[in-house]
């Protein structure tokens, strides 16, 4: 069964080392796809997303703007980063984890996210929708983003490990009956 992302209920979310003593913490402001969720077998679900990299918002311009720069993302020329999933395991009814291709520039590799299920439920206006929560982390240098600036007090400016966290909320689609 499809399901879309409904946008105005879901996020993307990541944190950043800065200076190797706090965090920072982003989000992607645009980003679409859908998931074939099955209800009765969760690991035959598939996902596929894409980012929006020009939406990226860290509450900083100067910081968002090198983000997109060459020394990152290089949204002028990869505007879009993309995740198609290649398999679910399920530890229960409620958890399991997400193994899937994660693209970011013109690199591709495995990344996994565990994943909570919240449930279905329906909507005043009739609609079904299904919640999701994922969170995992990867190391950003795998992908090629390498920039980063040494610190006169030892350590880095901006750390490897980038934390992401997912809220999905998805919305049944109607299903159309074959010509």
């Amino acid at each position: 069964m499809s399901w879309q992302i409904d946008s105005s209920h879901s996020q993307i979310n990541f944190t950043a080392r800065h200076m190797m003593i706090s965090k920072v913490r982003g989000t992607f402001e645009n980003f679409s796809g859908t998931v074939n969720f099955d209800e009765e077998n969760p690991t035959h679900t598939a996902v596929n997303i894409e980012v929006d990299l020009t939406s990226i918002n860290t509450r900083d311009e100067q910081r968002d703007g090198h983000l997109k720069s060459p020394d990152f993302f290089d949204v002028e020329n990869y505007p879009t980063m993309k995740f198609v999933s290649s398999r679910v395991e399920q530890f229960d009814a409620h958890n399991g984890r997400l193994y899937g291709q994660l693209t970011i520039k013109d690199v591709t590799k495995e990344a996994v996210l565990d994943v909570e299920y919240a449930g279905i439920a329906k909507s005043p206006w009739g609609t079904e929708s299904a919640g999701f929560s994922a969170s995992g982390s990867i190391n950003r240098k795998e992908w090629g983003l390498n920039w980063n600036q040494a610190l006169e007090t030892g350590g880095v400016l901006v750390g490897d490990k980038i934390n992401i966290e997912i809220e999905l909320e998805l919305v049944k689609q109607a299903q159309t009956e074959a010509a």
